[in-house]
């Protein structure tokens, strides 16, 4: 097999284990050579040294579970792009979870002082994701990406193959509607 990166004289010098494949001895090689600073450029990013470990772990894993890694040309190149993917996934993922748990709407579904306020909570879940059901799919999933999932209307639009423009229509449109039913099922009990 072609090595694509210039062995150093250290390799030369080390047994490889009995029945190693090619590809677990690169991967080894990359480790042996590029970890800390893997590790550091993670570290800028996550701003956790735990979590930096974490992810690079979670690289290696993924170029180690790659079919055809001969195809890759650049494997620093590709683990250091895996990491910055897997770092910017993981940060997506705790923005979504710290926004979500400091909304208030978050808080008062999750008071659990009284057995009435969870069950009334959970009927106005349900009662809004019957409002959504009854949206067109592009606005339902238009808006479901922007307001659950954290995405700004650029990626949403992406995502969805459509213009920036018509995204932020579909979410005005589903907040309005909702907020509509919601004023009309509350109507009959103001009067």
């Amino acid at each position: 097999m072609e090595r694509s990166e210039p062995c150093s004289a250290d390799d030369d010098e080390r047994p490889t284990p009995a029945g190693a494949s090619p590809h677990a001895e690169i991967i080894e090689r990359l480790f042996r050579d590029h970890n800390e600073a893997l590790i550091r450029f993670l570290l800028l990013r996550l701003r956790s040294y735990q979590e930096a470990r974490e992810v690079a772990q979670e690289a290696y894993v993924r170029l180690l579970s790659l079919d055809t890694p001969g195809a890759i040309n650049y494997q620093r190149a590709f683990l250091f792009r895996t990491a910055a993917n897997l770092a910017v996934d993981r940060q997506r993922r705790g923005s979504v979870h710290a926004r979500a748990t400091r909304s208030p709407l978050f808080h008062e579904f999750s008071d659990p002082r009284t057995p009435e306020r969870h069950a009334a909570a959970v009927q106005q879940v349900d009662r809004l994701r019957g409002f959504l059901e009854t949206l067109p799919p592009k606005c339902r999933q238009a808006f479901v990406m922007v307001r659950f999932y954290g995405l700004d209307f650029t990626q949403a639009a992406q995502q969805l193959g459509l213009k920036e423009r018509m995204v932020r229509i579909y979410v005005e449109r589903a907040v309005l509607h909702c907020r509509e039913q919601m004023d009309r099922d509350e109507e009959p009990s103001r009067g």
